[in-house]
């Protein structure tokens, strides 16, 4: 088994086994629809009553970064170096790729992902308005 292949393992391991203790690393996968995520931002949660201390994101143009062993391989080792105890990651797709303030203005929405326009995150359901 390659490197890249055994982080993987690693991660969905830890992530299965639930938060036991801290620190903890959370990984959410973002995109501009439901099917392909071109974003992962990674969190250091130290303690309970703390909010994340680190965090860090990777970006792909093209693919998916759920199906790319080594950018596990990388988040691997931003989690080993943070001496994580427990994993949090999600399945799914939690929105869009670009950061509300930064990429599109406060309180609008992206005009590069129509896909997320009205739609629950969690859910990936249209909103009932």
């Amino acid at each position: 088994m390659k490197p890249e292949q055994r982080a993987r393992k690693w991660i969905e391991k830890k992530a299965k086994k639930g938060v036991r203790s801290h620190p903890v690393g959370t990984i959410a996968f973002y995109g501009p629809d439901d099917r392909r995520a071109t974003k992962a931002a990674v969190a250091i949660i130290p303690d309970q009553h703390s909010d994340a201390t680190e965090m860090r994101r990777w970006f792909a143009e093209t693919g998916d970064l759920r199906k790319d062993d080594t950018i596990f391989g990388e988040i691997a080792a931003f989690l080993q170096e943070h001496e994580v105890h427990s994993v949090v990651m999600v399945d799914g797709i939690l929105g869009c790729p670009h950061e509300e303030g930064t990429d599109y203005p406060e309180g609008g929405v992206c005009p590069r992902c129509p896909y997320w326009v009205g739609r629950d995150r969690w859910s990936g359901k249209l909103k009932a308005y």
